[in-house]
């Protein structure tokens, strides 16, 4: 464990530069050989030869969508964890994913929509919505908003959602032609362009995630401690809540419902540098990035010339640690 400010500090670092290496390394490697050094001439002499082109126009996009997105889904799995108490939230506890695949669902079967750009906005809209309900939801009664209730409330959505998504997808085998690529959570094929209209939305959340941060530290230590020191706990809730939200529906925009992510990273991370969410937040963005960068490399690998999409790569590594993490914690 990293015991000090220091040598979290020079985590942090490391962390960065083990990113870039690892961003690197997703455009060397692929069922295209290529080389190092065609990587740097790519940029720096580029050429129109097929091996720089699909350095460029392929595995750059490539590297940076699943390094935002994975830093995302860690930071948003961290928060959720923290606001529910739950040692197995991540972002589809709240509805964030099954509501944007329903939401996509629906605009392709009674909209006819087909284009990305458009599949990214109905998701994003999806997952707000579904936080929302979720959020109503979990705060009635005598008791108001609860850990309990926020994960009962969630699940409940999460399945309701994904019933009408498979609904609508049996009814409807042209709409599952269309959104399964989208479904299975993908970082391949997917333009920059999607990941420039949401990442204003992504560096946001981010960074107001992290400046109050703390704020998650007394939040931790339960809802009747943090009231008696002042705290608007539904308020924290809600704000971060919101932030997650944002967060993993972005990630979900751009790449599709990628899982585990969330639940890994954050356990990781807090065995690492202890329980301050100001280093769990960016520990898990850092650690987001790393595993989706390398879970993406090694989709390439697995059944090649076939690639395997990200989000069942991050499965076959993220089950597993379910299970381990659910008999530990919980008793299971």
């Amino acid at each position: 464990m990293l015991h000090t400010n220091t040598t979290r500090g020079w985590g942090i670092a490391i962390g960065m530069i083990s990113i870039l290496f690892l961003m690197s390394a997703s455009l060397v490697y692929g069922y295209t050989n290529t080389t190092w050094q065609d990587a740097y001439s790519s940029f720096f002499h580029p050429t129109s030869s097929n091996n720089h082109l699909i350095i460029r126009d392929v595995r750059l996009p490539r590297a940076l969508i699943a390094g935002f997105i994975g830093a995302c889904l860690g930071v948003s799995g961290a928060i959720m964890q923290s606001i529910t108490r739950n040692p197995l939230s991540s972002p589809s506890i709240l509805g964030v994913n099954a509501g944007a695949s329903f939401f996509v669902v629906v605009g392709v079967v009674f909209l006819s929509i087909q284009s990305l750009q458009s599949y990214m906005w109905l998701s994003f809209a999806g997952a707000t919505f579904a936080f929302l309900l979720v959020f109503i939801l979990s705060s009635t009664g005598r008791e108001g908003l609860t850990p309990l209730k926020l994960t009962l409330a969630g699940s409940a959505i999460t399945a309701l959602f994904a019933s009408f998504t498979q609904g609508l997808l049996v009814l409807n085998e042209t709409a599952l032609d269309q959104v399964l690529f989208w479904l299975a959570g993908s970082v391949a094929n997917r333009p920059l362009g999607l990941l420039f209209t949401a990442l204003p939305y992504m560096i946001v959340a981010l960074l107001l995630s992290f400046i109050r941060a703390k704020e998650l530290n007394v939040l931790s230590i339960g809802d009747d401690v943090a009231v008696g020191l002042g705290q608007r706990t539904v308020w924290i809730k809600f704000f971060f809540g919101a932030c997650a939200v944002i967060l993993a529906g972005s990630a979900v925009a751009v790449a599709g419902p990628i899982g585990f992510v969330g639940i890994i990273i954050p356990h990781l991370i807090r065995s690492l540098v202890g329980l301050d969410h100001r280093w769990i937040l960016p520990y898990s963005a850092m650690g987001g990035a790393a595993l989706l960068l390398l879970a993406d490399i090694g989709s390439r690998y697995i059944l090649m010339p076939q690639e395997l999409p990200v989000g069942v790569m991050t499965a076959l590594i993220g089950v597993p640690f379910f299970i381990f993490v659910a008999r530990r914690k919980l008793g299971i």
